[in-house]
């Protein structure tokens, strides 16, 4: 599908603008679509609200935190509130893509419906775990504060383009995080409710995706580019929270998200499904950045494959002590 337009001139012209106004269209078929196979879901019965009591502060009975109260594991708690406070940022999210995509027509009927949807993963990732007491509510508080006190600014907020290609991989890593997350937490319940804002986060990265795929078909050279500069500078949301880096690698060892999961599970399927090493009939700028994105991922293949054999030999040693 190829979309022309007499009002855009030469497409060697694009401009946001230009393509804000081409892909238009589009935007409105993968919004009904979207429409159509997401199925609204109510937060508050994904929560364990029985098991919730009192905290200190304003009632006499409160009970303070203890970590033992937690079902969840020490891996699942750290994931949880990196999961969580990404999410926090969600009104920053929703400025940027409002500012880049508009607030009018299918566009902006799409940036107010990925806000609301969104809202609901904070929603009930702070419920389930004050009602569990899964996470110090202090410190998770103190977290959220200064997380959202600095605000969030995307390394792509330059150029519709490479946001789209942003979000359509980022989509789709916090859906494996997530997912993750959920079987590495030790609770059915975190289990579940992670699952359900997988499900979202799927269809949110297959809305992008399409997005993306209509991109190339009318600016290959650009959209080829857009998605170099994305895939050779990718970095989550949450870089910027505290002690992103500590419970990064702590998440890395743990299997819920690592070098090997953003290359095999996040890079890859969006790639094949975009047939991206295939295209042809580039431009001399458009096949450089293919020829760079290619090479990038093999050189990503080989230091995921490196990780893969430390995390082999570290789990090695532990069965080693265990059994000894």
């Amino acid at each position: 599908m190829t979309i022309t337009s007499p009002h855009l001139g030469s497409p060697s012209a694009w401009t946001d603008a230009r393509l804000l106004y081409a892909l238009e269209e589009v935007v409105e078929t993968e919004l009904n679509r979207h429409l159509k196979v997401a199925k609204d879901w109510m937060p508050h019965e994904y929560v364990p609200w029985t098991d919730g009591r009192n905290f200190p502060g304003q009632f006499e009975d409160g009970e303070a935190w203890d970590k033992e109260q937690s079902k969840v594991t020490e891996l699942g708690r750290i994931a949880l509130v990196v999961n969580l406070l990404t999410e926090d940022n969600l009104p920053s999210y929703h400025h940027e893509i409002a500012s880049l995509f508009g607030r009018d027509g299918a566009w902006g009927t799409w940036v107010h419906r990925w806000t609301a949807e969104e809202g609901r993963h904070g929603i009930v990732m702070r419920d389930y775990l004050l009602a569990s007491r899964a996470v110090d509510p202090d410190q998770l508080e103190r977290f959220r504060m200064a997380h959202m006190s600095e605000g969030f600014e995307s390394d792509n907020r330059h150029s519709m383009l490479h946001s789209v290609a942003y979000v359509a991989f980022q989509e789709l890593a916090t859906r494996i995080s997530h997912r993750n997350t959920g079987h590495q937490s030790g609770d059915p319940v975190c289990d579940r409710m992670l699952a359900r804002i997988a499900t979202d986060e799927n269809l949110h990265m297959v809305f992008y995706r399409n997005l993306l795929k209509a991109a190339f078909e009318l600016a290959p050279d650009l959209t080829m580019q857009a998605v170099r500069d994305v895939v050779v500078n990718f970095r989550m949301p949450g870089h910027g929270m505290p002690g992103f880096e500590r419970a990064a690698a702590q998440m890395a060892i743990g299997e819920v998200y690592n070098l090997r999961i953003h290359h095999d599970d996040v890079l890859q399927p969006v790639l094949r499904f975009l047939k991206v090493m295939e295209i042809d009939g580039l431009g001399p700028e458009g096949r450089q950045a293919q020829e760079e994105l290619g090479l990038f991922l093999g050189g990503l293949d080989a230091e995921a494959l490196k990780f893969d054999e430390k995390l082999a030999a570290r789990k090695a040693r532990l069965a080693a002590r265990a059994a000894g």
